[in-house]
């Protein structure tokens, strides 16, 4: 008999367009394989995740940028064909944050974690996070907002280069537009050039002092706060390989004990009220020794599935539960699990892992998705070795029109 309410739908919801975003992937396995019916709201025509067999169906999002209103006319929509109240699960911050705006309409079809008004927003901007840390305590790398090309250009320097630059709100970056939403500067005039872009990114740059990267040095925690602000499910851990190199997503993941970690995560949590999932990134200082706060995402992380406990419970599950009003499992962490996501380490995924590994893509009761996977990432690497190797065919001028003569011209001429 399943733990969860399976009289209780969940809807997973997703804008972001990316078709390797294996959290949603996750998601979908943690609660289809506890009996829940799960519906997926996001673009995945071309992705894996819509060859689950857990998928119950698809529903078409919102555009990327949609405005609350339209998130909640399709949010509408959905709630219409599933026919009973579901359990809504973002999955980016974009929609993270549009729940939490949205709670009140969206009772009684949906059932959300009470979090404070405004929170998710405040916490995923990445200029507003330094205020969070203060007010909580938390230490944070020194961050600067300029207010000109030139001040960006200062600030760069102010701070020591290399800089860190990021976009206050990532999840309004245009698509195409090459813009990432975190990078290391290493020049005023790359800190000046970025700034001219700010219109187009949609938010403020910002420039934050790099604390550098090493062994033991990058660390993760996921959690969910309940009703009672108590954190349960989820765990520290560390961040073994990223992708990119040295900054980006987990590739490889390892549930390491940090008690410091923890406590942090638990003093955040009780100094801002915060409740439902989220995902935490520490760095910590080679020269102090001290944590700093990195990013809040207020939403599951795409790793979320390394904390699975000895009672198959996760952040997701966790969310189900506390919403239905079933209670918690009490059950014990799996210290040295790892996971992996096999595109972005295959090697990693190859080796043995005596404590215990989760894949992303492939798992032996789900194995479709990990197949597409495979085939749609050589089509994606292909793609880009093909872009890096064949060189720009050069446009020739046009060429000057030859001025057509009048007859009197021809005949002086």
């Amino acid at each position: 008999m399943s733990q969860l309410d399976t009289r209780v739908p969940a809807v997973l919801l997703r804008i972001d367009r990316n078709p390797f975003h294996h959290g949603t992937l996750g998601a979908v396995r943690s609660l289809g394989r506890a009996g829940v019916e799960v519906h997926v709201v996001a673009d995945a025509d071309n992705s894996p995740v819509r060859r689950s067999r857990y998928v119950r169906r698809l529903h078409p999002p919102p555009r990327p940028g949609a405005s609350d209103a339209e998130i909640l006319a399709a949010l509408h929509e959905v709630a219409a064909r599933v026919g009973r109240p579901a359990v809504l699960v973002p999955m980016d911050d974009a929609t993270a944050i549009a729940a939490g705006r949205l709670r009140a309409e969206l009772t009684p079809s949906y059932l959300l974690p009470d979090v404070p008004a405004g929170l998710p927003e405040r916490v995923a901007d990445k200029a507003e996070l330094a205020a969070v840390c203060a007010s909580a305590g938390l230490p944070h790398p020194t961050t600067l907002i300029p207010d000109s090309p030139q001040r960006a250009a200062d600030d760069a320097l102010r701070l020591g280069l290399p800089v860190v630059a990021k976009w206050s709100r990532p999840w309004l970056l245009p698509p195409g537009s090459g813009l990432r939403s975190t990078q290391l500067v290493h020049s005023p005039r790359q800190a000046r050039e970025l700034y001219l872009r700010t219109a187009e990114a949609g938010s403020p740059l910002l420039l934050q002092a790099y604390l550098a990267p090493g062994a033991d040095r990058d660390w993760f925690f996921h959690g969910y706060a309940d009703r009672s602000g108590t954190v349960r499910a989820g765990g520290p851990g560390r961040k073994q390989l990223a992708w990119p190199r040295g900054a980006g997503l987990t590739a490889v993941g390892r549930w390491t004990p940090n008690p410091e970690v923890c406590a942090l995560a638990g003093r955040l949590v009780g100094a801002l009220g915060y409740r439902g999932v989220l995902d935490l990134d520490f760095r910590r200082s080679g020269s102090t020794g001290r944590y700093h706060l990195l990013d809040f995402n207020p939403r599951p992380g795409a790793q979320f599935r390394l904390f699975a406990d000895s009672a198959g419970l996760d952040v997701v599950r966790a969310l189900h539960l506390d919403l239905t009003g079933r209670p918690l499992p009490e059950g014990e962490p799996v210290a040295g699990r790892s996971f992996v996501v096999e595109n972005y380490a295959p090697f990693a995924a190859l080796r043995t892992a005596p404590g215990g590994r989760e894949l992303a893509w492939y798992a032996g009761d789900d194995r479709v998705p990990g197949w597409v996977m495979w085939a749609l990432w050589a089509r994606h690497v292909s793609g880009r070795l093909r872009q890096r190797l064949v060189p720009a065919v050069p446009v020739p001028a046009p060429r000057a029109a030859t001025p057509k003569l009048s007859d009197n011209e021809k005949a002086s001429s």
